[in-house]
């Protein structure tokens, strides 16, 4: 049987037999198999009652604008990098467990724990900057990336991840993917989800047959500025694109990262402060840093001064 990485690769084979005619009629056009959607997922599913209320929740509170950084969060960038990112403290009630944004003495972030108990319900986690900030000039970039290592995930007993994205407000007690400008790739069951309330879509299907996440697996989260694509990589692979042409005009909205917990896990995010399994990804044109700092396409003035993230979602968002 080939292996994970094997399956991956392109193979093409040819014959030559001895005789051969022209067919009449020119082939068909060749198109991907369609990916099978799901009703329902195979082992999370949310309660009805979950679903309505963020229904809601999305109704009540479109998607913020996309906003300048403070000049104090611009200049902590420009000296601390990729360290700057973190992880917001979760305040839904269904969280429960801890967020570590350990850093050294001058507060810079590694990485991120986060380590959850068994009573734990289902979570969003978004990061307190955003990896795309559509106010600002990509300055050549290629794309951006983090990654989440798997410490701890007993999906037998309940424990759960889900790696990806989404825009604020985001209703916390909904997993990514699952609302409104949302993303993500759930690995209880290794489906894809973009704006998807129910079961997902395969993802990978051939590949992902023999393979479940387990402790020690890394699965990281980028997205290409050239196609709008939102692609994950397994322990180091970039694997196929999961979606193409999201988050598009990229100028319309601020995109944070967002990783899903339930039960008991342990996780660590990494936004680049430690060295990434992908390898491409510690290049400084996938580096979350660099990304702000020069506004694009004059939509905003320099001198506007914002409220922090933390001030402005305490303000707007209401909390389940």
């Amino acid at each position: 049987m080939p292996s994970f990485f094997e399956s991956l690769k392109s193979k093409a084979f040819r014959s030559h037999p001895s005789s051969y005619e022209r067919p009449s009629e020119a082939p068909p056009e060749w198109a991907p198999a369609p990916e099978t959607s799901h009703q329902w997922g195979l082992r999370n599913e949310a309660s009805s009652d979950d679903y309505r209320s963020a229904e809601e929740f999305c109704a009540s509170h479109p998607v913020e604008p996309p906003r300048l950084l403070p000049s104090d969060v611009v200049d902590h960038i420009n000296n601390v990098g990729c360290r700057a990112w973190a992880i917001e403290q979760p305040r839904t009630p269904r969280f429960k467990g801890k967020v570590r944004n350990q850093g050294d003495t001058k507060g810079r972030a590694a990485v991120v724990h986060v380590q959850t108990r068994p009573e734990c319900q289902d979570t969003c986690l978004l990061s307190t900057l955003p990896l795309l900030a559509g106010l600002y000039d990509i300055h050549g970039k290629q794309g951006v990336y983090y990654e989440v290592e798997i410490v701890q995930m007993d999906v037998d007993a309940g424990g759960f991840v889900a790696v990806g994205t989404a825009c604020r407000p985001y209703p916390d007690w909904r997993l990514p993917g699952w609302n409104r400008q949302s993303a993500g790739l759930h690995l209880d069951d290794m489906r894809k989800f973009f704006e998807d309330p129910d079961g997902g879509r395969d993802y990978l299907t051939d590949s992902f047959e023999s393979i479940s996440v387990r402790a020690g697996d890394t699965i990281g989260c980028g997205y290409e500025f050239s196609t709008g694509s939102l692609f994950f990589t397994y322990n180091g692979l970039r694997l196929p694109n999961a979606f193409k042409g999201v988050y598009l005009p990229r100028a319309a909205q601020d995109v944070y990262a967002a990783v899903g917990v339930s039960g008991g896990v342990e996780i660590k995010i990494n936004f680049g402060g430690d060295v990434f399994r992908w390898k491409e990804g510690n290049e400084w044109a996938w580096r979350v840093e660099g990304h702000v700092g020069r506004l694009g396409g004059g939509r905003a003035g320099e001198g506007d001064e914002l409220p922090t993230y933390s001030e402005a979602s305490s303000s707007t968002a209401v909390r389940r």
